[in-house]
Parts: C-alpha cells; structure tokens; sequence
C-alpha cells in the first residue's frame, strides 16, 4: 500500500502549500480533489498506486471521520440529525422517484435506473454496492451507475462551497444543504468541510444520519423487487447479516466518540490534535477520491445515464436548499 499513501501524501502536501497562497474561500480540500482528478485524467494512475489509494479513500476517510466525533456532543448530533431528519426523507423520496421516473423517459433499464436511485438517494457508491447483488446486477450496470454518482458529486464538491458563498449561506445551512443533497460520504465531507469547520461537521452529521437508511432500503428493495415474490429470510443475496453489515460501521464509531466527549472522557488536551488528525486523514483520502476520478473515462458512460444524474442532482440540490434555509436559515 505504501506506493499510494505516498501518492495522496504527495498530493495533500502540494494542496496544503497551494491552499496558501489562494483566496482564504478556497479549502485544501477542494485543491486537493481537483489535483487528484487532474493527475488522473492527464497523467493515469499505475496499478501500484492503487492498493494504497483504495486503503486512504475507504480506511482513512473512515477513521478520520469516527475522530471528528471527539469534538462534537451527543447532544448536538441528536439535535441536528432529528432536526434534519424530515428533509433527509424529502430528498430522499425525491430522489428515489425523480430518477425512477427519469429513467423510464430514458429508456434506461430497470436494473441500473434501481442502482441510480439508490445511490442517489442514500449513499452514493456504497448503496450501488450492497444493492446491486440483491437485483443480480451486472458489472457493466455497477461501473455505469458508480460513474454516474461519481461524476455528479465530484461536481458537487466543487461546485457547492463556490454558490454558498455566493448566496452567503450560514455554516448550518449549507451544512444541512450538502448533507441531503450530494450523495457519497467522502463528497458530503469535502464540500462541507470546503465551506468551513462548522459546515463540515453538520454535514457529516446530517449524511451520517441518512445512511443510516441504507438498510431499510435493502429491505424494501428485497421484499419488491421481482414483484414481491421473495421474502427477506429467503433471498438468496439478503440476510439480516447483510442488511447490518450494510449500515456503516464508522457511524457507529463516530456516535460512540462523541457519546465519550459528551461523558467527560475525551481529556481537553486531547480535542485539537484529534481534529487536526480528522482534518489530515480527510484531506488524504479525498486527495485519493480525485485520483480515482478520470474524467475520460467517466464520460464514456453514455448520454442516457448522465442526463438522469444531471436532472436528478439539479433537482434535488434546488429540493435541498429550500428545505435547509426553511428548516435552519
């Protein structure tokens, strides 16, 4: 793995350095990604780089995600997660039945018009993932729907922090705004922590609580799929293993860190350098997030795919916005 932590290293150093000398609106985070897909699109990524790029974006993001909650309070994640909870089943709804629905116009099939909802919806590429088996998707459909939510968000981490600022969003809103409407976790916190501190840390909050949602959604998706005809026990791609497998194990960590600071166990001394290892492992891992992001190869999933995402997130990222700045503008 050494050859591609040493890559993302290399790269988060640079966007630390470039950060410097940009405008103080622009975030490590932002450069750091954008260096990553450059370095992917024009240059390549070799092969040996990619067991330890795979390691930052699913372990280190994963980690540095668990220490945020040393900062935060039990309190606080309850309060902004029950708060947020009504829009994150809108958006979620909106997004399920926007991309259905835009999907069938498209012509696309059923399968990957189900893998584009679902990733739309709950939790980007990680929902592609566990679905997919339930419904025998092929290869072919998992690469284009995970292009296609990948293509969008990267858009997304880019795009967000710049309008924010332009429509001068407060932390909490565009905190809320990000976690509803962008859809992969390692996204959510690269444009929330883009925006600010604050930002970064509701969004989190606000995306942790609806990934919770991923395993009713295996669930439901079980129990229609085929018309209903397979029970949840009798599935040969779902057990109730599966489903709680599904449900990620970092939210749990990360719930259980601030459970701890809330006690009194976290000690004082202990709260900076915990968020200062966050902040790096997050901008390592996302550094990894650009470098898995060839843009070349993204656009060759077809035109159908990628009018449904367009649609889709534009419509959600509207749906979003509104329900943020009513909810906590």
């Amino acid at each position: 793995m050494w050859p591609g932590l040493a890559l993302v290293a290399v790269l988060a150093t640079g966007a630390r350095a470039v950060t410097t000398v940009l405008p103080a609106y622009v975030s490590e985070i932002t450069v750091g990604v954008i260096i990553g897909i450059v370095v992917a699109s024009v240059i390549g990524v070799r092969e040996q780089f990619w067991p330890g790029i795979r390691f930052a974006v699913q372990r280190l993001l994963r980690l540095g995600i668990v220490l945020l909650g040393a900062r935060l309070s039990l309190e606080a994640i309850v309060g902004t997660g029950s708060t947020a909870l009504l829009i994150i089943l809108v958006c979620v709804l909106f997004a399920f039945g926007a991309v259905l629905a835009l999907s069938r116009v498209a012509g696309i099939p059923p399968r990957l018009a189900l893998l584009l909802a679902v990733g739309t919806a709950i939790c980007g590429n990680s929902a592609i993932v566990a679905t997919a088996p339930l419904v025998k998707a092929e290869d072919r459909e998992v690469t284009f729907a995970v292009a296609t939510i990948t293509l969008f968000g990267v858009a997304a981490v880019i795009a967000y922090p710049w309008i924010g600022s332009l429509l001068g969003l407060s932390d909490a809103v565009f905190g809320v705004w990000a976690g509803v409407a962008v859809n992969d976790t390692s996204q959510v916190t690269a444009a929330g922590f883009a925006y600010s501190t604050t930002a970064g840390d509701t969004a989190t909050i606000v995306k942790l609580t609806r990934n919770l949602l991923i395993g009713p959604v295996l669930i439901l998706v079980a129990l229609t799929w085929e018309r209903g005809t397979r029970a949840v026990g009798g599935h040969p791609g779902l057990t109730w293993k599966t489903v709680g497998q599904a449900v990620p194990l970092f939210v749990v960590g990360f719930v259980a860190m601030a459970v701890l600071n809330s006690m009194g166990l976290v000690p004082d001394p202990a709260e900076a350098p915990a968020a200062e290892a966050a902040r790096v492992l997050i901008l390592l891992a996302l550094c990894g997030v650009g470098l898995g992001t060839d843009v070349r190869a993204l656009m060759r999933v077809g035109a159908r795919p990628l009018f449904v995402g367009l649609v889709s997130a534009l419509g959600l990222a509207l749906l979003g916005l509104a329900g943020a700045r009513l909810l906590f503008g």
